[in-house]
């Protein structure tokens, strides 16, 4: 029974927008079973094929899922809902840790670089969509980090290039395996594109070697793997990882793999890389983290047919990325604006200062490299609640998560030493009693 909510429609597209209306009202909550196909198309009047493609029109705009006899459901975390609304807005007088941002201090200024650019012509249509002293410096700087070689592409962002590698090669229903607790955007991004996401353990060494096995072995067509700094816990592929997942990746060459190294130029740990370990494949290194957010300047390089289509439909959509942007970075990277180390030196105090200071309270925490730190805790709302009402607002674990137990994310970017302890001491109360996490 539908209760107090009919679906209606007499088109598939009808029927479709009106699953979607019920979804965003609430009054089709997360798990409700779906009419089967049949009955719905005679209660509507329509021919059965209609509402065949009502559905999958919802399946592959991960609103509903599919779970054979059981028939369809509403998702329990529909694409329509990002996992980024689940956040604590900080009211005046309580410090945010929760949003991720770099410090403002660490940042370069832009003034320069876009003075640089803007000296420069104007670029116009039918110009190459990425400008070749862009291209050279990056792929100098990628060959020296031991990325494979292969074309440069120019996206908007991480994330950008992300949804543009998967959607090149995979299609709605496909399995993609994710670090879990991984990074929100890519947990909301996979469902949205109509892709099943399958998690994987991480250690403070990478995704567990197991796990991908596991993933890959029963049908995951995708591996998103970040190299360092990983959001939210911190973890850094080292060489012993890195040799371990080569050797599952080689078991599976037709596995798509995505490399995310956002924490390149804020984290002193060498890279160790994935890249070239299957057939399709791409790196991504993104300007955001040691340059600024607002400069969606993200570097891709990968196999030469991924790039290729990345680049067609790139073409078909905004063209390009806009060529006084990439000179402005470009302009960031060679007059060292940045002084890496530095940064890197500084993330690292804060993250270093604050878990020592909660294991000195009884707080097991994690943060390896980057600007994160990662607290299991025993009541997640419970433990935001309380750092809230003293003065430090979180960002929720759930936002992080599939499988995994309950924690935070504290951002330490906004610390200085002065906030250590009372942080501590704050974390300390709200955590409660953990269990303690077996990576084995």
């Amino acid at each position: 029974m539908l209760g107090e909510y009919r679906i209606s429609g007499r088109r598939a597209s009808e029927i479709a927008a009106s699953v979607e209306r019920g979804v965003g009202s609430g009054d089709l909550p997360p798990g409700y079973v779906l009419p089967p196909m049949r009955e719905l198309a005679a209660r509507l009047e329509v021919n059965p094929n209609t509402v065949a493609a009502a559905y999958r029109t919802l399946r592959e705009r991960g609103v509903i899922e599919t779970a054979g006899r059981r028939g369809s459901r509403v998702r329990d975390a529909p694409a329509s809902t990002s996992r980024g609304s689940l956040r604590i807005e900080a009211p005046p007088g309580v410090r945010d840790l929760g949003e991720g941002n770099p410090d403002p201090e660490l940042l370069p200024g832009l003034g320069p670089a876009l003075a640089a650019a803007d000296a420069e012509c104007h670029g116009l249509y039918g110009q190459p969509p990425v400008v070749a002293e862009f291209a050279a410096y990056a792929r100098a700087v990628l060959d020296a980090d031991g990325v494979p070689a292969g074309p440069v592409a120019v996206t908007s962002g991480a994330l950008d290039a992300i949804e543009r590698v998967l959607t090149a090669h995979l299609r709605p229903g496909d399995t993609v395996a994710v670090e879990d607790p991984g990074w929100s955007s890519v947990l909301d991004l996979v469902p949205a594109l109509g892709l099943r996401a399958v998690p994987v353990g991480v250690d403070d060494s990478g995704p567990l070697a197991a796990d991908v096995e596991r993933a890959l072995g029963s049908g995951a067509r995708a591996l998103v793997v970040t190299c360092r700094a990983q959001n939210p816990t911190g973890a850094s592929l080292d060489a012993r990882r890195a040799g371990e997942l080569r050797a599952v990746l080689a078991r599976h060459p037709d596995v798509l793999l995505i490399e995310d190294d956002h924490g390149h130029a804020i984290v002193d740990l060498p890279l160790h890389s994935l890249a070239g370990a299957t057939v399709h494949w791409a790196f991504i290194r993104s300007a955001a983290k040691a340059y600024g957010p607002d400069l969606r300047v993200a570097t891709l390089t990968g196999d030469a047919v991924t790039v290729d289509r990345v680049e067609g439909r790139q073409r078909l959509g905004p063209g390009w990325v806009s060529r006084l942007l990439q000179r402005a970075v470009l302009h960031l990277w060679t007059s060292g604006a940045v002084d890496t180390r530095m940064v890197a030196r500084s993330y690292g105090d804060r993250r270093n200062a604050l878990i020592r200071a909660l294991a000195e309270r009884g707080v097991s925490a994690r943060g390896r490299s980057g600007m994160n730190v990662w607290v299991p805790v025993s009541d997640e709302t419970g433990a935001v609640a309380r750092l809230l009402h003293a003065g430090w607002a979180a960002a929720p674990g759930a936002r992080f998560r599939l499988d995994t137990p309950q924690a935070v994310r504290l951002t330490v970017s906004p610390l200085t030493a002065a906030d250590i302890g009372p942080l501590a001491d704050a974390v300390a109360a709200a955590a409660g009693p953990v269990r303690p996490v077996s990576y084995g």
